[in-house]
């Protein structure tokens, strides 16, 4: 007898969610407390619920891009950066530039203060894209798109094919290395790289034609005929929506303008684009075999990150000193725990959602097969 749920993939559309929600909650934050807290939610949750697909190898990738992102941040901030603070590190040569670029200054003195702060931005924005690498590790691309509306399976099937390069760049990099090690070639680094670009970037070419190939051979992205009258309805719902929700967003935003400006013409707009969406999908003639299921877990991943933002949000507004790096006299960030308890919700489907079943091993003999038809 089994004492929990049976293995499943969750709804693809519950892991975005979660993930944009704790990537609103890493934007209201230059903690490093904070960020490095939700870096770690981040990291929990993909290691104890990513399962044995190709996209699911893709996480490390974007943890290595966001530890680009930071080393980028801290050299800009080293050649163009305004230098705060008031305990220098190290002395630099301050470069003149002519009348044209006046007010952008070159080297200069690099202070302590401005350092950990570019440091801490790069960090914020290196675990957002952390958040959003999550959901593509643990969110199938594919089966997002039978998710989409109607209206939007044409941009879905070009979305798809763009998530999924990462994935496949991740899969075809293990690929190649196992075919070398097979092969007995050792070359690691930077010397091994010329060797390993070529196959990788020629694998992963073939297989993004492969897939829109298939997806193409089976109907996807093509729309079906309808009449002009519906086309013109879906068209002007849709463009007087997003025309009232920029409209409405911009008055919640500024205190100035009108109340009506605010929430009632965002709200306004967004039916009417929803509207739009619903008779633009009245005529996309496909079906959907076993769609998936929404659940408990689902809601209680989609509540998670929904709750780390709203959290966030919160604590920014009644604490904001608290969401920041004080540099200004430089002292330790403080901790609030409305925006700890928001974030440690937040790692709620690393323990709540059922696991999802791993990729079975190819035997000995496939296994070497397709090895050597990789190499």
């Amino acid at each position: 007898m089994s004492s929990g749920p049976l293995p499943r993939e969750l709804h693809p559309a519950a892991w975005w969610v979660w993930a944009i929600g704790l990537a609103v909650a890493v934007s209201q934050s230059s903690n490093p407390l904070l960020l490095l807290i939700a870096l770690g939610v981040v990291g929990l949750v993909v290691l104890a619920r990513r399962g044995g697909s190709p996209w699911a190898r893709a996480f490390r990738l974007y943890l290595w891009l966001g530890l680009f992102i930071i080393a980028v941040r801290v050299v800009l901030h080293v050649l163009v950066g305004y230098k705060v603070g008031d305990h220098v590190l190290v002395s630099l040569p301050t470069v003149t530039l002519p009348s044209w670029a006046a007010g952008i200054t070159l080297l200069g003195d690099i202070r302590l203060e401005g350092l950990l702060l570019a440091i801490v931005l790069g960090l914020r924005l290196a675990v957002m894209i952390a958040c959003i690498g999550a959901a593509n590790a643990l969110a199938n691309p594919k089966r997002l798109l039978r998710t989409l509306p109607g209206a939007l399976h044409e941009i879905g099937s070009a979305v798809v094919v763009s998530v999924s390069v990462a994935p496949q760049l991740a899969e075809s990099v293990q690929r190649v290395r196992r075919a070398r090690e097979l092969r007995g070639e050792a070359a690691r680094g930077l010397r091994g790289l010329p060797a390993i670009a070529l196959p990788v970037l020629e694998d992963t070419l073939d297989r993004s034609l492969l897939l829109a190939a298939a997806m193409d051979s089976r109907g996807y992205g093509r729309s079906a005929d309808r009449p002009e009258s519906r086309r013109r309805l879906t068209s002007s719902l849709t463009l007087v929506g997003l025309l009232l929700s920029a409209v409405g967003i911009y008055g919640v935003l500024d205190a100035s303008t009108s109340p009506l400006l605010g929430a009632p013409a965002l709200m306004c707009g967004l039916a009417l684009a929803l509207a739009g969406l619903w008779t633009g999908g009245l005529g996309a003639g496909r079906t959907t075999y076993r769609p998936d299921p929404w659940r408990g877990a689902e809601w209680v991943t989609v509540g998670s990150g929904i709750a780390a933002a709203v959290t966030a949000v919160l604590a920014a507004r009644w604490a904001p000193e608290a969401m920041i790096l004080p540099v200004e006299p430089l002292s330790w960030p403080e901790l609030p725990l409305l925006a700890v308890a928001g974030l440690l919700l937040g790692a709620a489907p690393a323990y709540l959602t059922p696991v999802p079943p791993q990729a079975t091993r190819r035997s000995g003999p496939t296994r070497r097969a397709l090895v050597t038809s990789d190499g």
